[in-house]
């Protein structure tokens, strides 16, 4: 590992000033590992680890979340689990009890992809060096992007939470060196490859996570599920969250991401479309699928993805319309 300098922060906005030039460390979980692989190679590691940030509050504009709070937190929160169940689903759903234990809000929407040839220092990867080339296009492609991704790079996202929160139209809340903040809807914070598939979000640097904003009256009808290749301590194949109310017999405010199809939490706004005022039936659901998956292009290996999103889609879709799922007080 490359020696560094070692700073914990008394505030956040000692914090952002000394950011500037290193890293936040918060539960570590992703970012130590990657040091020790020298993948990240960062000259100053900020510790943000005991500022105030891990309290869970109430109010008028929905549930405050410090970016502090560990994953286990946060996923047995009573309101959590009354108001927002497919977001505690994917936060247990998410490693271990362990690095539940030890992970962050902040640091979980963060984590970088665990695509094989990022991780792998003598392979080709334009994430971790920008003009390398991308191993991944020609080699096992699995796990890899099938909407969104660029010639540069099919990597796709890791996290279980980001896709719940985008799904649940949360926003983040951050501070800049500065002094100034801003908030940035969940859905809008990590980046498709493009061009530059080394930044996988929209954070300047120095810029640090404070607190997410959970709605307060999100859609009532919730769901989460994980197509992984075990039942435990495993990423995400494919995966989804979705919400909606029914309304007269009608589906309204509908909201639908994936996860383990794109570079980022994919919002699946073709769907939601075709969805939005619509009579619950298999046929509709059929056509939202198709209408999502359309743009979808696969790799070669991850071609499979593409007809299990479908029906990935369509089985959640049914099962909430027909109460099978949970429903929020």
């Amino acid at each position: 590992m490359k020696p560094f300098d070692y700073v914990r922060a008394g505030s956040a906005q000692d914090a952002v000033r000394a950011g500037a030039e290193g890293r936040f460390l918060g539960g570590g979980t992703n970012l130590v590992d990657l040091m020790k692989l020298e993948i990240e190679k960062p000259d100053r590691l900020v510790d943000v680890s005991r500022l105030a940030s891990d309290e869970i509050e109430d109010g008028v504009e929905g549930l405050r979340v410090g970016a502090g709070v560990s994953n286990s937190a946060l996923a047995g929160h009573p309101l959590v689990r009354e108001r927002y169940p497919l977001l505690s689903t994917a936060l247990l759903s998410g490693a271990t009890q362990q690095l539940r234990n030890k992970a962050t809000v902040g640091g979980n929407f963060l984590q970088r992809t665990r695509c094989q040839y990022f991780y792998d220092v003598f392979r080709a990867c334009n994430k971790r060096v920008p003009g390398s080339g991308c191993d991944a296009l020609d080699g096992i492609n699995r796990f890899h992007a099938i909407l969104g991704a660029s010639e540069r790079c099919i990597a796709v996202h890791p996290s279980d939470m980001a896709v719940a929160m985008a799904a649940l139209d949360a926003t983040v809340e951050t501070l800049k060196p500065d002094g100034s903040t801003r908030s940035i809807p969940a859905r809008s914070l990590h980046r498709l490859p493009g061009d530059t598939p080394q930044f996988d979000h929209v954070l300047e640097t120095g810029e640090l996570i404070t607190h997410v904003v959970l709605p307060a009256s999100p859609p009532k009808r919730q769901f989460y599920r994980k197509v992984r290749d075990r039942s435990s301590y495993a990423f995400a194949v494919v995966s989804i969250a979705v919400a909606f109310d029914l309304e007269g017999g009608r589906i309204a405010n509908v909201s639908i991401a994936l996860g383990g199809v794109a570079h980022k939490p994919w919002r699946a706004d073709r769907a939601e479309s075709v969805l939005e005022g619509g009579s619950p039936s298999a046929e509709l659901f059929a056509m939202a699928a198709e209408a999502e998956l359309a743009r979808a292009v696969g790799q070669g290996h991850n071609d499979f993805k593409i007809d299990l999103s479908k029906r990935l889609i369509v089985a959640a879709l049914r099962d909430l319309s027909e109460g099978k799922r949970e429903i929020a007080a």
